[in-house]
């Protein structure tokens, strides 16, 4: 199965989904990713930290994020949906059914849950990055 429409799930969308979301499309520039959150702080840019670790690690300007909230819509068009926790899925897969088999969390293969970084120092931030990177580096042969 082909993959073409991802989809990075957080809570807010202005730390974890959005960094996973940049990374996503540095590696796999002909897929459409996007991100959203189970509580989104909707209309929010990312967050300061997330921005800065992004810049510092990748060089990837995710200035131009704005969060947003997952809907039916967004759930609908993804092939598969990423999460940063077990609850995350649970609460997608119980609003949509339609969404099991095509949730995972990011962490899947490692059993992680990726931590939300948010109001921490940036060391958390770091952390998350590195999470979501190992995540990414673990799904890469099964999304190209």
């Amino acid at each position: 199965m082909a993959f073409e429409n991802i989809l990075v799930v957080c809570v807010g969308n202005i730390c974890r989904s959005p960094m996973a979301e940049a990374l996503l499309k540095q590696r796999f520039p002909e897929k459409n990713i996007d991100s959203a959150g189970v509580g989104a702080l909707v209309g929010h840019g990312a967050d300061d930290a997330a921005i800065k670790v992004m810049q510092e690690e990748q060089n990837i300007d995710i200035t131009n994020h704005v969060a947003k909230q997952i809907d039916e819509k967004l759930a609908q068009k993804a092939d598969l949906i990423f999460t940063m926790s077990e609850g995350q899925n649970k609460w997608i897969e119980e609003r949509w059914p339609f969404c099991r088999g095509k949730t995972f969390k990011l962490g899947h293969w490692n059993g992680k849950d990726i931590a939300d970084p948010y109001k921490h120092e940036i060391s958390a931030f770091q952390t998350a990055y590195q999470d979501i990177v190992t995540g990414i580096e673990e799904w890469e042969d099964k999304i190209s």
